[in-house]
This record gives C-alpha cells, structure tokens and sequence, in this order.
C-alpha cells in the first residue's frame, strides 16, 4: 500500500511516498517563515498550504496515484477557522508567549495540582494551546464569535483536504482541555475556564483512523486524486516513536534547534510539572516529553557570535575538543536562549562570570556543560518517576550531523544510539 507521509514542522512541509516504509523517490521539502514580533509566534495558514502544495507538486504524478495519505505536524499549532473552514486566526506555535498573564490566572482559577491532573500539563504560554484560545477570547472577542471550529493545524488541514472536523488524541493533548491520563475525551471543566464550546472543539479519531476523504476541491489545489482516504495523524514526535517499536520505556531523542527527548508509556501516566504529558496518538499509550528549547540552536548561536572565524568543521573539531576536556574555568551559562517550554513564566540565558581574562574557549565550554548537564537531568528526572528506560534510543535530526554526542555525554549508565533519517516522517507508515 503506498502512503503519501506529509510532515509540516515549525519551518518547513516535507513529503514522500512510502512502501512499506520505504522511499519510492525521494523527500521533497518546501520552507515556510515564522513571523515573531515581540512575544508572537505566529505563521500564515496561507504560506503553508502553499508550500504543502508546492511539495507534493514536485512528487509528480506518483501523489495522484498513492492508497492512502497520513499527516504529522509541529504542536501546539493553535487556528481558529469561520464555518467555511477559512482561518480567521493565524497559526499559533509553541513559540508563542502572549499568553502568560491568561496562563497565570487558569492555573489559579482551576488550581496548579487540579490542573495538572485533568490537563496532564500546566497551562505553559503557547506550549499548551488553551492559553492561546483564552488570549483571543479575551482580546479578541468579536473575531472569537466567527470562530466555528478550533484546533491544531492537523485540524486546519483535514477541513481544507477533506472537510471534516477531526483530531487525534495527541494533538488533542496539546490543547489542554482533554482528559489525558485517561484518554476519554474533552474536559468540560477546562473547556469552561477557557470559554470554549463543544461545537467548535473536532472529533476525536484515532491518529490510525481515517479523517475523511481528498474533496474535488482540493484535489485540484493539492495536487491529489478525489476520494483517497486521509488519516487523521499525529504530532511529528509520535512518528519517531512508531518507528521505533512504540514500547513501553522507549526513548526517542530529536536532536535538533530544539532539543525533543520522548519516552513511551503503556500505563497511565502520573504528570510531573516539569514534563510534558501526552498521548502517542494510537492505542493506549503515552509520551512523556522533556525539551531544551535551544538546543543545536545555541551551538549555531555561539558559532555565529563567538567563532566566525572557523568553518562549520573547524567549529565542529573545536567543541569535540573542549567537551572532551572541559576548560576549568568559573564561566557558568544558562541555557535559556529560546526560553523554557516548560515554564510559565519566561526564562533568559545569560553568561556569569565572566572578567576581561575570559577566553571564548571558557566561554563555549561553559556552554557545553550546561547543555550537557541539562540532557542528562531528563534523565534523572524520567527515572524518579519509576519509568524503566530501554537503552536503545533513536536519535532523529540535523544535531545527528556532528554535535548529538555532546548532548550525551553526561548521561548516566550505558545506552546505544541509532541514528534515523527523516523519522517523524517514515515513522507514518507504521499507522497504515
């Protein structure tokens, strides 16, 4: 059966056609901008189906001819759309932290353990999307009215491929009005806090079950035949971790900008406020989620600030060098330079200690120990919540190219790394 996997992350739509996971051709990927002005993260639904059908436009005639369609996307990814399935609302991505003074108060309406409980989350400005839903009806109202169907942009997708209203229980996570340890459907006492109504919330589908059907419509804008069947899918993380066997303990690390580290469950979880809880999407298992927002992005930030003078290699050669012996030094670092995804309240990285003998070896090497230290804390952290870890871990991402290793180093006991091209997206064809 062949699937057409389409992939939509924070920058970029990536597609292929897979045979029993396996390519036929290659991956095609189209870039879309993030536009940030202040505290907003916002992207324009409209650039990203055009660079959805821009994508699958370079497969050729091979997308026309696919069984079935599957999709995974970057999340939270918050749109509100009118009764036509329009956007009225950009999309909101987890970057977005507009919403922390709404945060702050949902959590005291609602209470900080009780929420935790129900949501399976804290109310995290833009990380969990119902903060981002309660900012526009709050600043917003008159547009909020218009809005028929709210949801991620699986979601948004779905109403412009297929027409329908669906989503998947992992996206649904996201949201923070569903019941996630129990995985039995929306929250009304979360859906109350945040003004939210049963109708413009979508039905929940298995991420494996089938959303709808391409409508003639768009099958004219996509690219794609009329009739073939679209799953609902999934967040991209849950592709990586279908790839990998999906068993309980399982470790999934997506090394990238930002640093994604996943463990799989098969019992219910119990909600740790520095974690993110989550469904997979399938079945009746979890994912517990701990991220550094800024993880290979600090190595390409010190690299543009403190060593242009070294090529990407040289660059490379001489963070090896210094994680291999540290510089001792009292330079400390705070890994914080694209916030904390799990915080309310926003956090900054800053370097202390430093005098006008500072060397930018000390300086990098501050760096690596912090992020260093930081990974291996996730560890830690997963342990004392009674998770038996497997040590085999799949490592997906651009940080695999030279840097993943530095992000290891402190991690205690011993672990095998398999690296995966392209994970999230050959990870779909698990859900056929």
């Amino acid at each position: 059966m062949k699937l057409l996997a389409l992939d939509i992350g924070s920058s970029s739509v990536k597609c292929a056609i897979l045979l029993g996971g396996r390519y036929v051709g290659g991956v095609k990927r189209v870039v879309f901008p993030t536009a940030y002005d202040g505290v907003r993260a916002e992207v324009d639904p409209e650039e990203i189906l055009r660079a959805l059908a821009a994508a699958i436009q370079q497969l050729g005639a091979a997308a026309r001819r696919v069984d079935v369609i599957a999709i995974s996307n970057m999340a939270p990814s918050w749109v509100a759309m009118d009764k036509h399935g329009r956007a009225i609302t950009p999309i909101v991505t987890h970057q977005d932290r507009r919403s922390v003074d709404v945060a702050r108060e949902l959590e005291k309406t609602i209470g900080k353990a009780r929420h935790l409980k129900l949501a399976g989350n804290r109310p995290f400005p833009g990380g969990i999307s119902s903060t981002t839903w309660a900012w526009f009806n709050r600043h917003e109202p008159r547009l909020m009215k218009r809005a028929d169907l709210v949801g991620h942009l699986n979601t948004f997708l779905h109403r412009k491929l297929t027409a329908a209203r669906v989503t998947d229980p992992s996206n649904a996570s996201f949201t923070g009005l569903f019941n996630v340890a129990a995985l039995d459907g929306w929250n009304e006492e979360l859906m109350e806090a945040v003004g939210a109504t049963e109708h413009q919330l979508p039905q929940l589908i298995s991420a494996d079950g089938v959303g709808g059907l391409i409508t003639r419509d768009a099958g004219r804008r996509f690219h794609l035949t009329h009739g073939t069947p679209v799953l609902v899918g999934m967040i991209d993380g849950g592709g990586a971790m279908l790839l990998a066997g999906a068993k309980a303990g399982q470790l999934t690390n997506s090394a990238g900008s930002t640093d994604v580290l996943a463990v799989c469950l098969d019992q219910p979880p119990r909600p740790h406020e520095r974690l993110l809880t989550r469904a997979l999407g399938v079945d009746r298992k979890w994912l517990q989620v701990s991220t550094l927002a800024a993880g290979g992005s600090t190595f390409t930030w010190l690299h543009d600030q403190l060593a242009r003078d070294l090529s990407k290699s040289q660059y490379q050669i001489l963070l090896r060098k210094i994680a291999k012996n540290p510089v001792e030094t009292r330079v400390r670092f705070d890994p914080y330079l694209a916030g904390d995804r799990m915080s309310i309240e926003q956090r900054r990285a800053a370097f202390t200690g430093l005098t006008l003998a500072t060397t930018r070896d000390e300086m990098l090497s501050a760096a690596i120990e912090s992020l260093a230290a930081a990974s291996a804390e996730r560890v830690k952290l997963l342990r004392s919540l009674g998770i038996r870890l497997r040590r085999d871990v799949i490592i997906t991402g651009g940080l695999t190219e030279g840097l993943g290793e530095l992000l290891y180093r402190d991690w205690p006991g011993k672990w095998t790394f398999r690296v995966e091209d392209e994970a999230s997206l050959r990870g779909l064809a698990r859900l056929v």
